[in-house]
């Protein structure tokens, strides 16, 4: 990784702006959270309330010199903001605090740095801090300046400072043609599953609204899931066999937040594409945390963003252990459609109900009914076998072969026009759904 952080146990001081612009605002237990994510120490949380930021310090003169003493009497290594600081801000507060200073950003990065595991993830989150250090370079190699002239100071004619923007445009640029190569490979992986018609679900959500739990319960996986924010940063594909529909691809991935860094959400647009790019979206839903709401606009935000606002979506509200008086079940609109799920994933409580509910929402356009295929076909017949679409098999006085198969009308066309028949002109009798 291109940054090197302490281990954890750094002690932290945590200031948070309470101001009175709603939108601006964050979440003071959510800022909590993210620091015991990055393995902070808390020693004091200093609420600060300020209207108008100041160009220098963001918070008033007085109450730097507040948290200067505070640092100094808590011993405290790095006073983290639950706000988005400027470059200057940011080293002037180092200056006056004599520590390290890191912004909201800088947080969700950190934590970003501490989950990648694969190769990719560790290319995604390198470039967002590429991008996000770029802007924060500072004149600390003046003594290797070779620009002012005069005896011994004739040189190759460029600052340090510009020696490394130089060298951080490169491996930015670097790392920008191996995650293209990346988005290349997934939109090659994603064309095959089109062509082979298995539908692609993906789950998206709130950090640690539990879709890594529910990917596990429902995939038999064991992909690292914990209670605490941004557990998953990689995306995983697992493929899952549903009634009535067959294989489908489910995927899990990197969970969003309140103001999620836009360089994250650039840097991470291979990834999110496994989302944009899905037939279902499952919406998972904290049903226990008070701020839901506020955190479903989020989520869909953030979908607006990566053009995913206009796919279908069924929410699933998980968590309902955590709630008295509530049942697993599917709720469903006018039309009779299922629009939420209510389950437990830890618990394993209305798993099925959910494999139902994506089963009706995926297999809107089956094709359920008998098929009568003289017997010369009998490479057609074998690949409906193959495809695990046929539920009985008979055979009438002429030796036409009667299959009663369940399959995606569109995989039914594919097949049948192979043959330069019609559809209708195999059919016995069927029924839709």
């Amino acid at each position: 990784m291109f940054f090197e952080r302490p281990g954890g146990g750094e002690r932290a001081i945590l200031v948070h702006l309470d101001g009175q612009d709603p939108e601006a605002r964050e979440d003071p237990q959510e800022f909590l959270e993210l620091a015991r994510s990055a393995g902070a120490d808390t020693v004091s949380f200093v609420s600060v309330s300020r209207h108008q930021p100041t160009a220098k310090f963001l918070i008033g003169s007085g109450k730097v010199d507040e948290l200067h003493d505070l640092v100094k009497a808590e011993e405290a290594e790095l006073v983290i903001f639950n706000h988005t600081l400027t470059p200057s801000q940011e080293r002037n507060l180092e200056r006056a605090f004599e520590c390290r200073v890191l912004d909201r950003t800088g947080l969700i990065l950190d934590i970003f740095a501490q989950r990648a595991r694969t190769h990719e993830g560790k290319l995604q989150v390198e470039l967002a801090q590429l991008e996000h250090m770029s802007t924060r370079l500072v004149r600390g190699w003046t003594h290797l300046e070779r620009q002012k002239g005069g005896i011994g100071l004739r040189g190759p004619g460029e600052t340090q400072l510009e020696t490394d923007r130089r060298l951080l445009r490169v491996r930015i640029r670097q790392i920008k043609q191996r995650l293209e190569k990346v988005r290349s490979q997934r939109e090659q992986a994603r064309r095959g599953r089109k062509r082979a018609d298995i539908p692609a679900v993906s789950l998206v959500g709130y950090t640690n609204a539990g879709k890594s739990t529910l990917f596990n319960a429902l995939t038999t996986s064991e992909v690292y899931a914990a209670d605490q924010l941004f557990a998953t940063l990689d995306p995983t594909l697992r493929r899952l066999q549903l009634d009535d529909v067959g294989p489908i691809v489910l995927a899990d991935t990197v969970g969003f937040i309140r103001h999620l860094p836009h360089k994250l959400v650039e840097a991470f647009r291979a990834t999110l594409e496994e989302s944009s790019n899905a037939d279902l979206l499952l919406h998972v839903i904290d049903a226990h945390e008070p701020e839901r709401m506020a955190q479903i606009e989020q989520v869909l935000a953030v979908l607006g963003e990566i053009g995913a606002e206009g796919l279908p979506m069924l929410e699933v509200y998980n968590k309902v252990d955590l709630l008295e008086n509530v049942e697993p079940h599917i709720q469903r609109n006018e039309e009779g459609k299922p629009e939420r799920v209510w389950l437990s994933a830890r618990e394993g409580q209305g798993l099925e109900l959910l494999k139902q509910a994506v089963a009706e929402l995926l297999g809107e356009d089956m094709f359920v009914g008998t098929l009568r295929l003289p017997q010369r076909l009998g490479r057609l017949r074998a690949q409906f076998f193959a495809l695990g679409a046929v539920q009985t098999e008979a055979h009438d006085e002429a030796g036409d072969v009667l299959l009663a198969v369940r399959l995606p009308r569109v995989e039914l066309n594919r097949l049948v026009s192979r043959e330069g028949w019609q559809p209708n002109e195999f059919l016995e009798q069927h029924t839709l759904q």
